[in-house]
């Protein structure tokens, strides 16, 4: 089984650059390679009877609803432990990304235990849910039915977009679920904790099961002030290993958006929902998915810290980064090319994003990787890259940023012109115009990537250790 330990950013329209909404997270593992492809899964594709792979729990097929609408998805290359489809735009211009690892504690596993035989997790949400729905909100509430109808036996956090809104949700115990509604001119930051902080029952905004608050009251489990409702405190953790390995990724993020940010990287009661000091940019958040506590004494690869602090916290960007997705629904284009699915494979810190139209019928055969090591695969070849360039991150660094700006530049410049172009077309031809300049990017980027990693070897050749020269 998988277990994904990963990092969600959420941009709401009117905190971004070019008012869009943005969800994103980075799809990380543990130490197995677990190689991920690029997909769109057709109506006619989508499962018509459902069984999950580690839980085996079937799903009725009333709960698979006529008429699935197609959409695009990030699933494992194996399909060893079920499809795992992580991320995802579909024809209706609504995202999905699940899941977020999240914590819990004794409290509510007391009174809700999670599902020991059965139940729904990772591995199904997206297939479950992402085809079914037609806005934000829908995605809410899709996913608190089945939760309530088949629970969990795992602790997640999800988030879903449309053009207007981010809705994020997180799992309660083996039934029960709450959900906020994000601010537009917010941005939100979520680690492998119970994020969600202040709460409002019966308020627009709020969602949650049922009876979720009269459980809080049966139960005693809040332990603020009457009538203040903190999920982070009562349904959450606030430990050691959150404060070296989930508080330290939120604080990085809010001292990158606010340089006066205030606070500590252990810190427990970092905010849920913030206000940035600029815009938010696509690059913005790709550098944060990437980084490594870069201008402190904790970055890995600096020269600030001790050995020791250099140990302390987890990372954003890290070798188990197996697939990272920026979902951004725009809303300065045409429906029909408005959903984009910003998608780079292998740690953050040596790969470039590719922003994918969403309106297609078929993926790049470079991201279409198998399960097995084969360089002609964007995944297998940013491995590699991210490889070598850790044996020396100050000088193969450097020809990682020019690669990526490059990358990005020429992908944005592609992007420009197709959305001109787009402008002329519709139906079948216009997939057929957005299919190609998916395969432009994408082979872009590929090459791209063959010329780093060349240049990488070349600089590399005169610092290896073995070696032997008489003038030396």
């Amino acid at each position: 089984m998988k277990q994904t330990e990963c990092t969600t950013i959420l941009v709401g329209k009117k905190a971004s650059i070019d008012g869009s909404t943005m969800i994103a997270r980075s799809e990380d593992g543990g130490r197995t390679i677990v190689p991920e492809a690029f997909k769109v899964v057709m109506p006619n594709d989508q499962p018509q009877h459902y069984e999950s792979v580690i839980s085996h729990q079937k799903i009725d097929d009333s709960d698979l609803l006529p008429d699935p609408l197609r959409y695009t998805s990030a699933p494992d290359a194996s399909n060893e432990n079920g499809i795992w489809a992580a991320a995802g735009i579909n024809s209706d211009n609504v995202a999905m990304t699940a899941t977020e690892t999240i914590t819990t504690n004794s409290r509510i596993q007391g009174i809700d235990p999670l599902l020991e035989k059965g139940g729904l997790g990772e591995e199904d949400f997206v297939t479950l849910t992402l085809p079914y729905i037609h806005s934000a909100q829908e995605g809410v509430e899709r996913v608190g039915y089945l939760l309530e109808k088949y629970g969990t036996y795992e602790m997640n956090g999800m988030a879903f977009s449309d053009k207007d809104e981010i809705w994020y949700l997180e799992t309660i115990g083996g039934h029960h679920w709450a959900a906020r509604r994000i601010p537009d001119d917010a941005y939100v930051i979520a680690p492998n904790r119970l994020n969600i902080d202040e709460f409002y029952f019966e308020t627009p905004g709020f969602m949650a099961s049922n009876d979720l608050q009269d459980l809080i009251e049966e139960y005693h489990l809040n332990p603020d002030e009457p009538n203040q409702y903190n999920l982070r405190h009562i349904f959450g953790s606030s430990t050691i290993k959150d404060a070296h390995y989930n508080n330290p990724r939120a604080w990085y993020v809010h001292r990158y958006f606010d340089p006066d940010f205030d606070g500590q990287p252990g810190d427990q009661d970092q905010p849920f929902i913030t206000y940035p000091k600029h815009k938010i940019s696509v690059e913005d958040i790709k550098f944060l998915e990437s980084s490594h506590y870069q201008d402190t004494p904790f970055d890995a690869y600096g020269d600030q810290g001790t050995p020791e602090q250099k140990k302390t916290f987890r990372p954003i960007g890290i070798n188990r980064n197996f697939e990272t997705h920026i979902l951004q629904i725009r809303n300065d284009v045409p429906s029909g090319i408005a959903g984009v699915q910003w998608l780079a494979f292998g740690p953050n810190t040596f790969n470039s994003m590719v922003p994918f139209y969403t309106n297609i019928t078929t993926t790049p055969a470079s991201f279409q990787t198998g399960p097995k090591f084969d360089l002609n695969k964007i995944f297998w070849l940013n491995k590699l890259t991210a490889q070598l360039g850790d044996t020396n991150f100050r000088v193969y660094g450097a020809l990682e940023e020019d690669f990526e700006q490059k990358s990005l530049a020429q992908c944005h410049k592609i992007q420009h012109d197709t959305d001109k172009e787009a402008v002329n077309f519709s139906g079948d031809e216009l997939q057929d115009k957005l299919d190609a300049a998916n395969q432009k990017m994408a082979d872009t980027v590929y090459n791209n990537t063959v010329e780093l990693l060349g240049n990488m070897v070349k600089e590399g050749h005169g610092l290896m250790t073995l070696k032997y020269d008489l003038l030396d």
